[in-house]
């Protein structure tokens, strides 16, 4: 492994062989690690898709609320949080999150607090992601009619069921293309978790690179991954799009 290369003889009979080096196998041995990377790399958008799904439609209500109290807070939690970089972001809660909690565990005599990488990636992207989700399901629910919540009243309806039943198959039609956007964004933005010393792919190749002299081969590995993981994402947020749209393209037809 480490930085030697094969050397390779040409015989006139057109076939390769190794010379003095030892063949190396694929990626120089990194794959394993790579694709152990890879899952750690899906784990981290996952979860902060499911954290940022949550904070959405809890900004995304508070913002549509009557009651001020509820929405100042969401107002400041959007407007704060998509006008700072999402890298400062990143740095801010892992760093600075680790010193504000020791400092409350010092001052209440506990031991000192190590904060994960991982869970540190996940709070992050899930919060940063979670205001821009806050303004796309804010957007979905105000393009529901209003007519339609009151027909569903007028049947005597509950809330949950006119929730269930009327505004969230019609909120999500008009929300998808917004989700499936933002989406995309956040799983290029979990290559941000290796700054922070988290073992995902984007870190395992600038070590592997760094180790053997290509960067260049590592990287286009994690060009890969993230091309697909991007274009199965594409395919699934095309098929929702397309399932929650029947009714509407049968009105039209």
């Amino acid at each position: 492994m480490g930085g030697r290369r094969a050397t390779f003889t040409f015989w006139p009979q057109g076939g390769v062989r190794e010379g003095a080096a030892a063949a190396q196998p694929m990626l120089h041995g990194y794959l394993p690690s790579l694709l152990d990377g890879a899952w750690v790399t899906l784990r981290v958008a996952v979860f902060s898709l499911l954290l940022a799904l949550a904070l959405g439609l809890l900004g995304a209500s508070s913002r549509l609320s009557p009651h001020a109290l509820l929405r100042l807070p969401a107002t400041v939690y959007t407007t704060v949080v998509r006008g700072i970089p999402d890298l400062v972001m990143m740095l801010l809660i892992f760093y600075g999150g680790q010193v504000a909690i020791n400092a409350m565990t010092d001052a209440l005599g506990l031991g000192y607090v190590d904060i994960n990488p991982f869970v540190a990636g996940v709070v992050t992207l899930g919060f940063i992601f979670g205001a821009y989700f806050t303004e796309t399901f804010r957007g979905a629910f105000m393009a529901v009619p209003a007519g339609q919540l009151e027909a569903g009243r007028a049947y005597g309806m509950s809330r949950w069921q006119i929730f269930y039943r009327i505004l969230f198959p019609q909120m999500l039609r008009h929300a998808l293309p917004g989700l499936g956007n933002n989406w995309q964004v956040m799983q290029k933005s979990t290559a941000l978790v290796s700054i922070i010393g988290l073992s995902d792919i984007t870190w395992l190749a600038d070590q592997a690179g760094r180790t053997t002299h290509e960067p260049f081969l590592f990287y286009m590995v994690v060009c890969l991954f993230y091309l697909a993981m991007t274009a199965l994402s594409g395919l699934l947020f095309g098929w929702l799009e397309r399932r929650y749209s029947v009714g509407v393209r049968r009105a039209a037809a």
